[in-house]
């Protein structure tokens, strides 16, 4: 009789412990139910941020509008942090594992464009999510209430955490509030990203900084007393034709881009001023660190030769991307199972146009495809992006979502004529949906976070101690105002 109770007992326990920690299948259910059921308003959010289009650092309204819809639904949320106005974080739920989603909402500069199949841009706009980031600050913020509900229903135990990321274009928001300790609060982080094909990340992308460089001289008139005056401008251009000629000299997966900001206004007049902006991006950090002194030296030397003054300033900065395994593959069956969205008649034709518009040999077909989880890449290539200093600070993984025209590039006015319309909706539904799909997965199993700490030290070192490619420079609220 005794024996009989202790194996009730036993039965009893292991019965709650199992249902305390996996949650029924309706109540799963319920989060993407929710997503389904809120897509209108998910579309005028986006559409809202869309139509706002604010540049880096310059996101009030965005930030505004997906904040206030966090603390809204329960959420406890914090502004300002990091010393960026239009950052946030906000918290729901108690215990661990805590879950970071990142959500983005900054606009591009130069690409102002209505929501039509060619190119047109809007009367009064000067910037355009050709990144789609009003579709990921959306998404992300739509995933957490949608995982708030499911946690509150469920009864399970665990924090998500929505970092609102101001400044990812040319700013790394990021880098200044993980500088702040403010990912250290999570176990791991998800990230997603509109694209023009569906995969999860397995590239590590670059290492990369932007940096001005301002050239001080003397002013002069130009055919009178040329001897009075030292040309800024020459110092840039010496600058620029030096980099030019370093350009066979540096590693392999260096890359090096410049604009002339200000080259003086009269030809009749010595510039005494005169600026270029440089980004420089490496496969990894030591690298960069390598070619930023490099370039340093260039300049200080244009500036001796020249005889004119340098002054140097780090305007953005961030780490190459640690590829996080033992999240990938969580992520991929869960975008496996989302799939690719669905789009109507309507919405096919209007991708189509612009698709044929490109000329490329790409199939438009692509459209529909998932692809497979690649093998990790061991260099980084392509773009750089701020969610890469995350990567060195907590386990994270990110994947991109079927958005855009297979065929066009990434920061094109198509992206933008795109992202603020059905399709985009559908785009950021889609994403949310893989989003909650794999924080449940986490609250649901922790030992996945266990695993994937363990992979990140030994990626990383276990001795490690991140360092912001900032220094201790405030975030500059103004870049799209000077220089």
């Amino acid at each position: 009789m005794k024996r009989s109770l202790l194996t009730i007992l036993a039965f009893i326990f292991v019965t709650h412990l199992v249902y305390s920690r996996t949650p029924r299948k309706d109540e799963a259910k319920l989060a993407i139910d929710y997503l389904e059921r809120n897509f209108a308003t998910y579309d005028k959010i986006q559409k809202y941020i869309w139509d706002a289009s604010e540049p880096a650092f310059q996101e009030y309204k965005s930030s505004d509008i997906l904040s206030s819809h966090l603390r809204g639904e329960g959420f406890d949320v914090t502004l300002g942090v990091a010393s960026m106005p239009t950052a946030f974080v906000a918290r729901y739920g108690k215990g661990r594992p805590v879950i970071g989603i990142l959500a983005e909402y900054d606009a591009l500069p130069g690409l102002s464009q209505d929501t039509i199949p060619f190119r047109s841009p809007r009367p009064g706009k000067k910037f355009g999510h050709g990144c789609g980031h009003n579709l990921i600050g959306t998404a992300s913020v739509a995933s957490a209430v949608a995982l708030s509900r499911w946690l509150k229903s469920s009864g399970t135990e665990g924090t998500i955490i929505v970092y609102g990321t101001p400044g990812e274009e040319g700013g790394s928001g990021k880098a200044y509030m993980a500088r702040e300790g403010l990912f250290s609060m999570a176990d791991i982080v998800f990230d997603w990203h509109p694209g023009r094909r569906q995969y999860v990340y397995s590239n590590k992308w670059l290492a990369m900084v932007s940096v001005v460089y301002r050239f001080y001289g003397k002013s002069a008139h130009a055919s009178a007393h040329p001897d009075d005056g030292r040309s800024a401008l020459d110092a840039v251009e010496s600058m620029d034709f030096m980099t030019n000629l370093m350009r066979e000299h540096i590693p392999d997966g260096c890359k090096l881009h410049y604009v002339i900001v200000d080259g003086g206004v009269a030809p009749n007049v010595v510039p005494e001023y005169a600026s270029v902006k440089y980004n420089l991006r490496a496969r990894d950090t030591k690298t960069l660190l390598n070619l930023i002194a490099w370039v340093g030296d260039i300049a200080d030397a244009a500036a001796l030769g020249t005889q004119t003054r340098v002054e140097k300033e780090i305007l953005s900065g961030s780490h190459e991307k640690i590829i996080n395994r033992t999240l990938s593959v969580i992520l991929q069956k869960n975008l496996e199972m989302v799939g690719t969205p669905v789009w109507d008649e309507r919405e096919t034709a209007f991708v189509k146009q612009i698709h044929d518009s490109f000329n490329s040999s790409v199939p438009f077909e692509n459209h529909t495809i998932v692809q497979p989880l690649a093998e990790e890449q061991p260099y980084g290539s392509g773009g750089s992006s701020d969610v890469g200093d995350v990567s060195w600070i907590v386990p994270e993984a990110g994947f991109e979502i079927q958005t855009f025209a297979p065929a066009s590039g990434g920061h094109t006015w198509a992206n933008v004529a795109v992202a603020g319309t059905s399709i985009g909706t559908k785009s950021l539904i889609a994403g949310a949906k893989v989003l909650v799909s794999s924080c449940i997965d986490v609250f649901i199993n922790p030992d996945i976070v266990t695993k994937a700490k363990a992979e990140l030290e030994n990626k990383r070192g276990k001795d490690y101690t991140y360092s912001s490619l900032l220094g201790n420079r405030l975030p500059s609220l103004d870049m799209y105002q000077k220089d």
